[in-house]
C-alpha cells in the first residue's frame, strides 16, 4: 500500500476532488485548512499579512493506483498548480488497522 499526501491551494479543491472522482478514488482524509510556506508559492499563513491557506488530503491506495493518482496530481500541477500551488508526495504504508 502507498499513501499519496497532497497539499494544495484551498481554491483548487473542486478541481482536485473532480480529478479524484474521475479516477474512482472515493476514500480519503482531508484537512481543510493548513498553513505553510512554499518554495514557489511563498507564505500562506491565513492571516492579515500572509493571506491564504491550503488543503491537505491523504489517499491510501494499492501501489498501482497510487501511481495513477500521482500522475493526476502531476497533470494538475502542470495545468493549474505551479502558481496556485499543488504538490503531492508518495509515501509507503507499512501497516494499516483492519
Amino acid at each position: 500500500m502507498k499513501m499519496v499526501m497532497a497539499v494544495y491551494n484551498i481554491g483548487v479543491d473542486e478541481e482536485v476532488m473532480a480529478a479524484m472522482e474521475e479516477l474512482g478514488v472515493t476514500c480519503f482524509t482531508k484537512v481543510p485548512r493548513v498553513v505553510g510556506i512554499g518554495k514557489t508559492t511563498g507564505p500562506r499563513l491565513d492571516d492579515a499579512v500572509w493571506p491564504g491557506a491550503n488543503t491537505m488530503a491523504f489517499f491510501v491506495l494499492p501501489e498501482g493506483r497510487a501511481e495513477v493518482v500521482m500522475q493526476a496530481f502531476a497533470h494538475l500541477r502542470g495545468t493549474i498548480g505551479k502558481k496556485a500551488g499543488i504538490k503531492a508526495f508518495l509515501l509507503g504504508v507499512e501497516a494499516q488497522t483492519a
